[in-house]
């Protein structure tokens, strides 16, 4: 059995983080990063969904689409995924802003293949990866507070590991693989956000990922952290590396892990690329 820290516990020898990679070889690999300006609605999509795929905060979908909650959405409807031009895009806020009422748009939509609510958000269900070779990983800094930001920035300045464990799934470029990796730990354990970012998404309703927390780094890059027990943070919170959103559980899986993807622009990375070196 190989043991290997990650170099954000204090190991001696190097401590500087991996170097975050030109964006050019962040999206060499896997599945096309998501670049057109509108998505056609697939039976069994929800609007969590749609916005994951593309690399996008729902509620921003939502605004583009002039869709309210329980935001539905039609097989076959055409939905906006980057600003209208008759829609102006909001400078980033902290607070929660009060729910609108609005009226989703339906027009020439045949209401016969409407899909009936339902959980499921993701087309095809995750791959459960059986154990691979075993590496430790060490506990995740300690979150450090500052003033939460009013925008994005440009790039992602470092990366974090996001929980305490054994790394037993690796990342698969085949279409049905595992589209991130996966750390096995002790339940309750702290889960930890990757980089510095806002929660976009904070619940149960993408199917096959329990209690999901996604949080978004930079205009372009979103982070996920699936099966956890407790959710500890909230959507539009402001959170830093290495703070603590969320316990490690197994909800929507078959044992204690915690699943996590790296996504740009809706396409799946590997996060083991963008991670700390592990020694």
């Amino acid at each position: 059995m190989l043991y290997i820290c990650v170099l954000i516990g204090g190991c001696a020898g190097r401590t500087a983080p991996a170097p975050v990679v030109l964006l050019n070889s962040q999206v060499a690999d896997g599945s096309e990063e998501y670049t057109k300006k509108t998505y056609k609605v697939q039976r069994g999509d929800t609007l969590y969904a749609v916005a994951w795929y593309t690399g996008n905060d729902y509620r921003d979908l939502a605004k583009y689409n002039d869709l309210s909650a329980p935001y539905t959405i039609f097989p076959g409807q055409i939905l906006n995924v980057s600003p209208p031009s008759n829609v102006a895009v909001a400078p980033v806020k902290t607070e929660v802003k009060t729910k609108q009422s609005t009226t989703p748009t339906t027009t020439n939509v045949d209401k016969s293949l409407v899909d009936r609510p339902s959980p499921q958000a993701y087309r095809e269900s995750e791959k459960v990866v059986n154990p691979q070779k075993v590496t430790t990983v060490k506990k995740p800094s300690q979150s450090v507070k500052k003033q939460a930001p009013t925008s994005f920035p440009d790039k992602v300045q470092k990366w974090v590991w996001p929980a305490e464990g054994k790394l037993i799934g690796t990342f698969s470029q085949s279409e049905s693989g595992n589209k991130g990796i996966d750390i096995a730990g002790a339940k309750g354990s702290k889960v930890v956000a990757a980089a510095d970012g806002k929660v976009v998404y904070s619940g149960s309703a993408l199917r096959g990922y329990g209690n999901l927390v996604i949080i978004k780094h930079t205009d372009t890059f979103l982070s996920a952290y699936a099966y956890n027990d407790t959710i500890l943070v909230k959507e539009r919170e402001w959170v830093s590396a290495g703070q603590q959103i969320a316990t490690m559980g197994d909800s929507g899986t078959n044992s204690v892990k915690l699943h996590f993807e790296v996504r740009y622009r809706g396409k799946s990375l590997d996060p083991m690329k963008y991670l700390p070196v592990l020694k």
